[in-house]
């Protein structure tokens, strides 16, 4: 594993979703505030969605720069979707487009991701 993404792309792509989906995040736009409702996600906690994820767009970026940051935080980020997202989801028995799009979603980019930048398998 190469101590710095190579190539950077997917990271900053991925850093670019985690940015938009903080900007979704600070004052929930509607079918995000209906996904959190759906797996039952407290409003009490919503507050805490958008910096987490400017926290993972963060460390995807310095990642660029300072080694194995980018790939402990794609790593984490990976571990979110599927023990807290998917979990939440499934535990909900929200198995419909919530569930495929969005949580599995973002694990396949997390993923992919992580294969691609940071272990090496060609894109193609």
């Amino acid at each position: 594993m190469p101590p710095t993404p190579d190539p950077a792309w997917p990271v900053l792509v991925l850093a670019l979703v985690q940015l938009v989906d903080a900007a979704t995040c600070v004052r929930p736009v509607p079918f995000v505030a209906r996904c959190l409702d759906d797996v039952g996600f407290p409003r009490r906690w919503w507050w805490v969605l958008a910096p987490l994820k400017l926290a993972a767009a963060s460390g995807l970026l310095l990642g660029l720069v300072v080694p194995y940051l980018g790939a402990l935080t794609c790593g984490a980020l990976v571990a979110y979707f599927v023990v807290v997202a998917v979990g939440m989801h499934v535990r909900a028995r929200d198995l419909g487009r919530n569930l495929f799009v969005n949580a599995l979603g973002m694990l396949a980019l997390c993923v992919a991701t992580a294969l691609i930048a940071f272990m090496g398998v060609p894109a193609g």
